[in-house]
C-alpha cells in the first residue's frame, strides 16, 4: 500500500493553523493577569524582629517608605509591608531591606492585613487593585513572610473603598454596596445596591446610603441614611449567614435619635454608635436595644462621616482605641464602655510591651495598661495625623502617604 501523499494545499492549511493557535495562545498570555503581573517571592522567609524588651527612654529612625496605598502601617506576621502606586512590598522590621514585591500594571486602591489565623498566625496581606476608574475589582491575598500569592477575587466596590478585617472575614466598604469576604476571599455578603442581583427583592434598603461601616467578630455593623427617614439607622447583619451572600441575615436595624452618626465598634455582645448634639456614644446589644450612654468630651466636629466609611480604630490586649480627630478614647473591647481618654491626640493607641503608646504632637505618650499618663517619648515628625503600629520591639508610624520606621535607643 503506497503512503498517503499530502497535498500542498494541506499544508499550508496547517501550518495556517499553527500559526493561529500561537497567535491565539500568546494574545491570551500578553491579556492574562499572569502576563501584566510581576511577583517576586522572598527566597526565605522573613524573620520577626525581637519582642520589645520595656518601653524605651527614646526611639530613632531606622528607615522609611512611600505607602501611600495604606492608612496604617500593615503589619503582618513577620513582615511590614508598604504599597504604593501599583507595587507592594514586604520588608524587613528592622532594616526597612525589600525582601519580596507584588506589582501588577494597574494603580492600588489599598492594602491591608486581615486573617490573622491563617498560616498558623502568619495572616495576609490583602491587595486591591483598581479594574478601571470606577471600579476596585481585582483584590489578591499574599503570603506576608514570603510574598506568594495565596488567593485571589473581584469584588464589585468603588474607589474610595476601605478593607476593614476582624477575625475571619473582611469587609470591603462603600457608601452605596459593600462586601464582606472570608480568608479564601469567597464572598459571604453583599449589601446595597447590587450591581446585576441574582435574584431581585433580597436587598432589604438597596436605596440607603452607607457612611459609617464597622466589623467584629461575625458581625457587621451599619450606619443607614435612607430616604424619607428624619434620623439614621443602625443596622447589624451576620458576615456569614445561613441564605448565603445575596440575601443579607439581619439582627436588627433600628431607628437612631439623631443624624450624622458614626458606628465605632462592634463586639460580641455591643455595637457602640457616636451621635452629636451633645456628643455621646450610644450602647446597643445584638437585639438592638440601648443598653448604655456615655458623653463623649470631644468636639462637635468630631463626628463627622468617617474617610472611606470606617474610623480609625485599633484593638490589642482586651481593649478597642478609637481617634476620634482630636482624642483617643480606649473601649473594653467586649461590653465596649469608655475606660480612658487622651486630648490632643494624633491617632488610635498601640499596645507595646506591658504599656501603651498614643501619637501626640511631639513624641509618644506612654500609658499604663490602666491609661495612666507616664511619660512621653519625644518624636520629631512634621504636623499631622498619626497611624501607629508596633511589630516586636519596632514601631511603625503612617504619616501622610509614608511609613517611618522607629527603633528603640
Amino acid at each position: 500500500m503506497r503512503p498517503e501523499r499530502r497535498r500542498r494545499s494541506d499544508v499550508v492549511v496547517a501550518v495556517a493553523l499553527t500559526v493561529v493557535l500561537i497567535g491565539v495562545t500568546v494574545f491570551l498570555w500578553i491579556t492574562s493577569d499572569a502576563a501584566r503581573t510581576t511577583s517576586r517571592p522572598a527566597t526565605d522567609p522573613i524573620a520577626a524582629p525581637p519582642a520589645a524588651a520595656g518601653v524605651p527612654a527614646g526611639v530613632t529612625e531606622a528607615w522609611r517608605a512611600a505607602s501611600g496605598a495604606t492608612v496604617a502601617p500593615v503589619v503582618a506576621g513577620p513582615a511590614v509591608v508598604t504599597a504604593d502606586g501599583d507595587l507592594v512590598v514586604g520588608r524587613d522590621a528592622l532594616t526597612g531591606e525589600e525582601r519580596w514585591s507584588y506589582q501588577r500594571d494597574r494603580p492600588l486602591c489599598t492594602v491591608a492585613a486581615g486573617f490573622p489565623r491563617a498560616d498558623d498566625g502568619r495572616g495576609r496581606v490583602l491587595a486591591l487593585y483598581a479594574e478601571d476608574s470606577r471600579w476596585c475589582s481585582e483584590l489578591t491575598a499574599l503570603r506576608p513572610d514570603t510574598g506568594a500569592r495565596a488567593a485571589a477575587s473581584n469584588p464589585d466596590v468603588r474607589p474610595g473603598t476601605r478593607l476593614v478585617a476582624a477575625g475571619s472575614s473582611v469587609v470591603a466598604t462603600g457608601t452605596d454596596y459593600l462586601e464582606v469576604m472570608r480568608s479564601d476571599l469567597v464572598k459571604t455578603l453583599e449589601y446595597g445596591a447590587v450591581a446585576v442581583p441574582v435574584q431581585a427583592g433580597q436587598q432589604p434598603r438597596p436605596h440607603c446610603t452607607r457612611p459609617s461601616t464597622a466589623i467584629g467578630g461575625d458581625r457587621l455593623g451599619l450606619v443607614e441614611r435612607c430616604p424619607g427617614e428624619g434620623s439614621d439607622r443602625l443596622t447589624l447583619v451576620a458576615t456569614d449567614g445561613e441564605k448565603g451572600a445575596e440575601e443579607p441575615e439581619i439582627d436588627f436595624s433600628v431607628l437612631l435619635p439623631g443624624v450624622d452618626a458614626v458606628i465605632v465598634a462592634v463586639s460580641a455582645e455591643r455595637v457602640a454608635v457616636a451621635l452629636p448634639g451633645p456628643p455621646r456614644l450610644l450602647l446597643y446589644d445584638h437585639a438592638g436595644q440601648q443598653v448604655g450612654e456615655h458623653p463623649l468630651d470631644v468636639p462637635e466636629s468630631d463626628l463627622t462621616d468617617p474617610p472611606g466609611g470606617a474610623v480609625a480604630t485599633t484593638a490589642y490586649d482586651h481593649r478597642i482605641t478609637w481617634w476620634t480627630g482630636s482624642r483617643t478614647i480606649a473601649l473594653d473591647s467586649r461590653d465596649l464602655s469608655p475606660q480612658w481618654t487622651v486630648p490632643d491626640a494624633l491617632g488610635p493607641a498601640a499596645g507595646y510591651g506591658d504599656a501603651q503608646l498614643v501619637p501626640v504632637p511631639g513624641g509618644l505618650r506612654v500609658l499604663d495598661a490602666l491609661g495612666t499618663e507616664l511619660r512621653t517619648i519625644p518624636v520629631d515628625r512634621p504636623p499631622g495625623p498619626v497611624r501607629l503600629a508596633a511589630l516586636g520591639e519596632m514601631l511603625l508610624e503612617q504619616r501622610g502617604g509614608e511609613v517611618v520606621a522607629l527603633r528603640p535607643l
